[in-house]
């Protein structure tokens, strides 16, 4: 057996686009840290004070803080190959013009930081959309590992990138950094040139942005197993920022280390993510995603609690490296989990609050626990969110137990033709009915059944969901929902069903009386049709 599980901790890095990928990230995520390293440094020779240093990392985060929510939208609405190429690009050019500006002893405060802020505007276009585009690249198998190593990847690059930033300043410059972060883009956009994406399948054509934002909220609000996801990362990141926050006030203060001792302290966080990548697999396979993601949990609870009261580096440096690897296996197999349970047409979009709940949770995590450290003390900074995260994980155990099965949310048409209805596509709302002839005998299976439908009727377009029982036939169940246009109910018809919720229906369909079909029926709102006599044909095309 053992074999086995060393090939499937590789397997993702068989496929070629992935792998080529993967390196090529690599290099960008290690550009964009030395590109850091060396705007903070520069800001410092630009002769401001603590608070423009500072700024720096405000730069580079709130544009994809305020951003990540539409450009998941994007994600799911155009092609993501185009996307990933269009945000690279301007990150490419912003950090060229930065690199040029300096060079040429022009740039100022006020425009670092205009520079800055672009790249993070090419950050928030791709983020979500390489991560969506994770299962284009690999078999449904590999997700979860691919997750871990794309996890490894960035901590790695994490501890090689200011380490490099911090070379390439001493020996040339803070110029050499942004050079080198250029220069760093080439190999993705290389990469996603040569890849061969197979085109989007879309009968109704692209949805409009504001819309498709709306529906990924709407999913989100409809999908438990997501939302139990986003909430163990929010609980989980909460407490867990406040090393990262913490770590340099550590290592300066109790620790008494120098920048270089600081960048051995990144550099053994991750180079325990790059171990725990191949570590925790293994242990998953054994126990499931629960245990894995609830013994990490604690045990990176006892790490900083170890960090936090270290008189020595040597207690500290142990620590981290099990600390990197118990923060990938919390992060990874959650980030796994997720974008196993998100079918194509909203990946990118959803996974857009899954950003916003790691960036939220890091953000309110640093400036709580860094007011806890400025009141009581480093140390305390590190004992109390640690206790936090053994509270955290005792409460996600009773009441965020994570899904282990994985559901198939292949993309799939399986309702019934939609009817050939002469009417403008944007009349609305409809509604939609459906009687269900279902047996005595089998009408509380049944009402459990359409609790799980209507979750799946809301997640792909439908509000005001109601079953109602007819008073004088108790055989005959009346399922209602409504569609804000006849636009949007023709997309649940044709790109939102998955196989999953074929599977839900039919779960409904076997409880009916023998032989028995729902009766369907669509009434769009009387006045909609009154004031809008103009018609076309139902099936709208893609400039719709």
């Amino acid at each position: 057996m053992q074999p086995a599980v060393a090939v499937r901790a590789w397997a993702p890095l068989r496929r070629r686009t992935f792998r080529d990928l993967y390196f090529a990230q690599f290099a960008t995520i290690t550009g964009g840290w030395a590109q850091t390293v060396g705007a903070q440094w520069l800001m410092g020779d630009l002769g401001v004070g603590p608070l423009f240093v500072a700024l720096v990392q405000t730069a580079n985060t709130l544009p994809i803080f305020a951003l990540v929510v539409p450009a998941g939208a994007l994600g799911d609405i155009v092609d993501r190959r185009r996307l990933l190429i269009a945000g690279q690009s301007v990150m490419c050019a912003a950090a060229a013009a930065l690199t040029l500006l300096t060079a040429a002893r022009l740039v100022n405060p006020p425009l670092l930081l205009l520079l800055i802020a672009l790249i993070g505007v090419g950050g928030a276009l791709s983020i979500t959309t390489f991560q969506a585009v994770t299962p284009e690249l690999v078999s449904p198998e590999e997700i979860p590992q691919a997750a871990y190593l794309g996890g490894a990847n960035a901590n790695l690059a994490a501890a090689v990138g200011p380490a490099l930033g911090g070379a390439l300043i001493a020996t040339i410059g803070p110029v050499s950094t942004f050079a080198f972060n250029t220069l760093s883009f080439l190999g993705v956009l290389l990469v996603l040139y040569r890849w061969k994406r197979p085109p989007d399948h879309r009968p109704l054509g692209a949805e409009h942005i504001v819309g498709a934002v709306r529906a990924g909220v709407r999913y989100t609000r409809h999908a438990p197993r997501f939302a139990t996801v986003l909430a163990r990362l929010a609980l989980f990141v909460l407490f867990a920022s406040a090393l990262w926050a913490l770590l340099p006030a550590l290592a300066r203060g109790p620790l008494r280390l120098s920048a270089g001792g600081y960048g051995l302290l990144l550099a053994c966080l991750g180079l325990g993510a790059a171990a725990g990548a191949f570590i925790v697999p293994r242990i998953r396979a054994r126990v499931g995603t629960n245990a894995v993601v609830t013994g990490a949990t604690l045990t990176f609870a006892a790490m900083m609690a170890v960090i936090g009261l270290s008189r020595s580096p040597l207690p500290a440096v142990v620590a981290l490296v099990v600390s990197g690897a118990a923060w990938i296996g919390v992060l990874s197999t959650l980030n796994g989990t997720a974008q196993v349970l998100l079918p194509a047409w909203t990946r990118a979009r959803a996974l857009a609050y899954y950003q916003v709940a790691f960036m939220g949770g890091q953000a309110l995590g640093a400036f709580g626990w860094g007011t806890v450290a400025d009141l009581a003390g480093v140390r305390t900074a590190f004992v109390v969110p640690a206790a936090g995260l053994v509270v955290a994980a005792a409460v996600s155990m009773r009441a965020l137990h994570l899904p282990e099965p994985r559901l198939d949310v292949s993309t799939i048409a399986h309702w019934p033709e939609p009817p050939a209805l002469d009417v403008d596509s944007r009349a609305g709302p409809v509604l939609v009915t459906l009687e269900w002839p279902v047996p005595p005998e089998n009408a509380d299976a049944f009402v459990k059944v359409m609790r799980q439908v209507s979750r799946s009727r809301k997640r792909t377009g439908g509000t005001n969901w109601g079953l109602f029982r007819d008073a004088e036939d108790p055989t005959l169940f009346l399922e209602t929902f409504t569609v804000a246009t006849w636009h949007e109910h023709l997309r649940q018809h044709l790109e939102r069903g998955t196989v999953w919720e074929r599977n839900l229906e039919a779960e409904a369909r076997s409880l009916l009386i023998d032989g028995a079909e729902p009766r369907i029926r669509h009434l769009i709102w009387a006045e909609a049709l009154k004031h809008k006599p103009e018609l076309r044909p139902v099936r709208p095309t893609a400039a719709d």
